[in-house]
């Protein structure tokens, strides 16, 4: 296997009246997985103009992007694929959740507000975020590398 430079993405921790937004992001509905918001980090933009970006196209939502609040890394040792995610807690500034919204790049299909009781029901990655989310002015937290879930 031919070793490959990590992926950087920025992930948006997004809660609202108690509830942490995520997005089902798997093509053709294929899983049950949950997640932050966000996405690959494009060269010549900024981590908070990427996550700003990556927001807008999955949720419809204009966001404000505020500290960065956790680091989480996973890798494929079969494929050497390696993801260092960047975490930053935003706020809603324009929009609102609307079934109706579609990714222009197909990939997330449901965006979708969970209270924390909420959670315990759903599979999400990573398994740090629920306790970081509703953790504010928390000191940011590294999640060390853990292989993908399928």
């Amino acid at each position: 296997m031919k070793p490959r430079s990590p992926r950087l993405a920025t992930r948006a921790i997004i809660v609202e009246d108690g509830r942490l937004l995520l997005v089902n992001a798997y093509p053709g509905n294929r899983s049950d997985l949950w997640g932050a918001p966000g996405g690959g980090a494009e060269p010549g933009y900024s981590l908070p103009d990427n996550l700003r970006r990556e927001v807008h196209e999955e949720c419809g939502l204009e966001v404000e992007v505020g500290p960065l609040a956790l680091v989480n890394e996973f890798h494929d040792p079969k494929s050497g694929y390696h993801q260092v995610d960047l975490f930053f807690r935003c706020r809603v500034m324009r929009g609102a959740l609307d079934p109706a919204w579609r990714d222009p790049a197909g990939i997330v299909h449901t965006c979708r507000f969970f209270a924390p009781a909420e959670l315990s029901a759903i599979r999400l990655k990573p398994d740090s975020l629920p306790r970081i989310a509703f953790a504010p002015g928390a000191p940011v937290f590294y999640d060390p590398l853990e292989e993908i879930v399928p």
